[in-house]
């Protein structure tokens, strides 16, 4: 069954939890969908854990665009959510409605999600009477990552707590289906989420709020660069894999790979014809 902005709702009201991971390919994004996830996030995340950069800062339209066609094609009942990168959406009403058209026009999206609160609901508003689904993003903002100081928690004072809240409630008012909670006190995402009518999609955020997110890289083991302190390794994918490349190294060094069963035959009376 495909899942939607409305099945999102109706999980809400059911309080049926609700699971979302990153995808970034087509081959990924199949198994997920396989293994039953509600909802795929094309996230700029990728500029880290695909592409090598420092942050998502650097992460393009075009970037999103490629990932999320990819995704696309490998979710049959997913819902893609595809990441609207840092100053996609920042710079005006205008250039946010156009970007998310992109996304879902060219790239086959069906949902945006870009970072903010009150400042963005403007965008918001715009794209989603655009008929573009929106799904927010509040809390630690990773393309805020310069402005914040760094990849801290947020909300654990009162004013940024009822700030927080806040905002929930004003996306919500503009018009989105749902908001990320990311790295936020458990008790607080958890008011958060009672707060507001849309699903809250935790991050860092405790299992009070209507559904998680996770990178899936960090769920596996494959990206050892940093391991925030919210995730879990449900696999140690990454050892296997770096396993299987040095018996792949080793049985090539050694001759014993492709053996003859991994081999195409041809007659002697052909190979005999070439001397």
């Amino acid at each position: 069954m495909k899942n939607t902005v409305l099945s999102f709702r109706e999980a809400k009201q059911k309080n049926k939890k609700l699971t979302m991971l990153t995808a970034y390919d087509y081959s990924t994004a199949r198994l997920m969908d396989e293994a039953g996830i509600n909802a795929l996030l094309v996230g700029d995340s990728l500029g880290m854990v695909v592409l090598g950069y420092k942050d998502t800062l650097q992460v393009t339209m075009d970037d999103i665009l490629h990932h999320t066609k990819a995704v696309a094609r490998g979710a049959q009942n997913a819902l893609v959510v595809s990441d609207m990168p840092f100053m996609s959406y920042q710079t005006s009403v205008y250039d946010a409605v156009c970007n998310a058209g992109r996304l879902v026009k060219e790239g086959h999206a069906n949902a945006v999600k870009l970072e903010g609160g009150s400042v963005v609901c403007p965008q918001i508003r715009a794209i989603v009477e655009a008929s573009i689904p929106v799904m927010a993003h509040i809390g630690l903002t990773p393309q805020s990552i310069n402005a914040l100081g760094g990849f801290k928690v947020q909300g654990k004072g009162v004013e940024d707590a009822r700030r927080l809240i806040e905002e929930a409630k004003a996306v919500e008012e503009a018009g989105a289906f749902a908001v990320v909670l990311e790295c936020i006190p458990a008790r607080l995402a958890e008011i958060i989420s009672k707060s507001i009518s849309i699903p809250a999609i935790g991050i860092g955020a405790g299992n009070g709020c209507d559904g998680q997110v996770l990178v899936y890289q960090d769920m596996l083991g494959m990206f050892s660069d940093f391991t925030p302190r919210f995730v879990r390794h449900f696999s140690d994918i990454g050892t296997q894999m770096k396993k299987a490349f040095e018996l792949y190294i080793s049985e090539v060094e050694k001759g014993a790979f492709p053996a003859q069963e991994h081999c195409f035959d041809i007659a002697d009376s052909i190979i005999e014809k070439l001397y």
